[in-house]
């Protein structure tokens, strides 16, 4: 689920002080490094799947703990990758959540296949492993073939794959991690982009780890997927660009944004624990005014976004005005459940079919989140949050 930020987060960053991510103080640690990454670069004049692309993938591999893994052009081909590669098309129905960005439901879309959606968990907005069945149910029904789970690491929580796992075996289902925003989070000592057959992230720049432009990764343990993903990547190639065995895309990964991505790996565990700070200090501050995110023993959140629940939309509305008010950026993230979208009108769905996402879209917003955020920052963002509660 690769992610875009919201209108209204445009809107409120031209006019406040405050930033909602800060991309520019963590440019400026990195940018000597960088500069002479560039210049590599333009010595060498390999500008697409340069020698950097190659060191990336080697580097995000062992990250993960994956054997392989596949740069590619963005989170959304990440997603739409190995459907293709699988072979997934007309007549499959691929389960996911309506509690995402479009891309996760688009890409099933693109594929041929027809998006099957079952609700989320309230507590940590991501897919509720109670619901599957009943998805392959609905699908089943309606004459497709079930073959797929995508489910989302929301916000930067994996999801729950060990109930998962469990599930989606008894169903004949394998599962495509979307890890678009949960890069460098992790459950019970497994990081996000090792769950699944395969797994997708996203290196869009408000991601955890994000390049300077559109980027993304599959990864992957299966040898045989590793190669078809490559074939994908590259129009379907086979022995040369010139042979082409398969229907694929135009997926590469540019050699700039892969040395972006290598110079931000260098401090991005780093990053992460002052990105736990700065939740704790939310959390710490917030949990008796409204319902903050909860983290289940044994994951570890990247913390993509920081997420709170109010009481009612209202409520939701004069807190982000009040923080507008004071220069403070924030968001919504997601205001319209994908099965409610105009995109999806002729999959039949209608409003109170997945009640637990309609109720969090109708309440949920979220503050600035980045590893740079001052105490005073902080302190200032929810004295104007518990002021409205």
């Amino acid at each position: 689920m690769e992610g875009s930020d919201p209108i209204f987060f445009t809107y409120a960053s031209i006019y406040s002080f405050m930033q909602f991510i800060d991309l520019i103080t963590q440019k400026n640690r990195i940018r000597s490094s960088l500069l002479q990454r560039f210049e590599a670069i333009l010595d060498h004049g390999q500008f697409i799947m340069g020698p950097e692309v190659c060191e990336l993938e080697s580097q995000l591999a062992a990250y993960t703990g994956s054997r392989f893994c596949v740069s590619c052009s963005s989170g959304t081909d990440a997603l739409l990758m190995p459907l293709l590669a699988k072979d997934v098309g007309p007549g499959d129905a691929v389960i996911t959540t309506p509690f995402t960005f479009i891309a996760t439901a688009e890409v099933i879309s693109l594929s041929g296949a027809t998006p099957v959606f079952a609700d989320i968990d309230p507590a940590t907005f991501n897919i509720d492993p109670g619901c599957i069945s009943g998805a392959v149910r609905e699908a089943t029904e309606k004459g497709l073939n079930p073959k797929v789970l995508i489910p989302v690491d929301l916000f930067g929580l994996p999801a729950d794959y060990e109930s998962l796992d469990t599930i989606a075996a008894g169903h004949g289902l394998w599962i495509l991690e979307d890890a678009a925003q949960s890069f460098g989070s992790s459950t019970h000592g497994r990081r996000a982009g090792s769950f699944g057959l395969a797994a997708a992230t996203s290196f869009f720049p408000a991601k955890p780890l994000g390049c300077y432009g559109d980027g993304g990764a599959v990864f992957t343990d299966d040898a045989e997927l590793d190669l078809l993903l490559r074939s994908v990547r590259v129009h379907g190639s086979g022995a040369d660009k010139y042979s082409n065995d398969r229907i694929g895309i135009n997926g590469r990964l540019d050699s700039m944004q892969a040395a972006v991505l290598l110079e931000k790996l260098v401090i991005f565990d780093e990053e992460l624990a002052a990105r736990q700070r700065v939740a704790e200090a939310y959390g710490s501050r917030l949990r008796s005014k409204l319902a903050v995110p909860a983290i289940p023993d044994g994951s570890v959140s990247a913390w993509a976004q920081y997420s709170l629940l109010a009481s009612s939309g209202k409520e939701r509305d004069d807190i982000m005005a009040a923080l507008l008010k004071e220069g403070i950026p924030s968001a919504i993230y997601y205001k319209i459940p994908l099965h409610l979208q105009k995109a999806f009108s002729s999959l039949g769905y209608r409003e109170g079919d997945f009640p637990v996402s309609e109720e969090m879209s109708r309440r949920v917003f979220s503050l600035p989140m980045h590893p740079y955020l001052s105490e005073e920052e902080i302190g200032k963002i929810c004295s104007v949050v518990a002021a409205c509660v």
